[in-house]
Parts: structure tokens; sequence; C-alpha cells
């Protein structure tokens, strides 16, 4: 299968996990299906200046986050850091993180949600 960008499959997201502003999910793969049921998200998402992503904690499940552009302030467990273009984020089972745009443009990254399969 391919997909071309021009085949979009693009989600609005208003406050995600009571975040503020919105965010933008381009699905990459449809689901579950096409992930081998081994995950539920592949995405491009974009979170736009001044919108954040809420801290949230992940259960039976772990999310990844790659920076492809953009300053973001992430919140890892309680732990703030800047993450940049080139930057790798991983929430494993049972921790928490959240996500905030806070340089003049967006934050580009691809999120992807794995099943804990242990």
């Amino acid at each position: 299968m391919i997909r071309n960008r021009d085949e979009k499959i693009y989600e609005k997201k208003p406050s995600p996990f009571q975040g503020k502003g919105e965010i933008l999910v381009r699905s990459l793969l449809n689901g579950t299906e096409e992930m081998y049921n081994a995950g539920r998200v592949f995405a491009h998402t974009t979170v736009y200046p001044g919108s954040a992503i809420g801290y949230h904690v992940h259960r039976h499940e772990s999310e990844t986050y790659y920076i492809l552009s953009g300053t973001a302030r992430y919140n890892d467990n309680g732990t703030v850091r800047t993450v940049t273009a080139g930057d790798v984020t991983f929430t494993g089972d049972g921790e928490g993180h959240g996500i905030e745009a806070v340089g003049p443009e967006p934050v580009e990254m691809i999120a992807l949600i794995l099943f804990d399969k242990r």
C-alpha cells in the first residue's frame, strides 16, 4: 500500500487532554488493523503556537514523539524540558506526559502509540 500526501486523513482536536488551543492529527496508518493490532496511533501531529496536549497518563501502552520542527515545552512525568527538531520522547506504560508549542512556529511531530503486549 502506498498512501501519497494527497490522501490525507486529518482530524482537528480542540484542547486534547484538557490542553489548550487546537492540534491537527494526520493519521499515517488507519488504526489497529493497519498496525496489526500492535498499536493505535501512527500520526503526523501539528501543535500550533500557544496550543498544548495536556498532561495524561498511558495505561497498557506507550507513546513516542519524534519532533520534526518547532520548539516545545515537554512534561515528562513532572519534569519539564524543552524539545526541538530531532528530539525523541518516550512515555511508557503507567507514565504521563504533555507537550506545549512555545515558539512562533507550530511543533510538527510523529506520534506513535504501541500496546504493551508483555
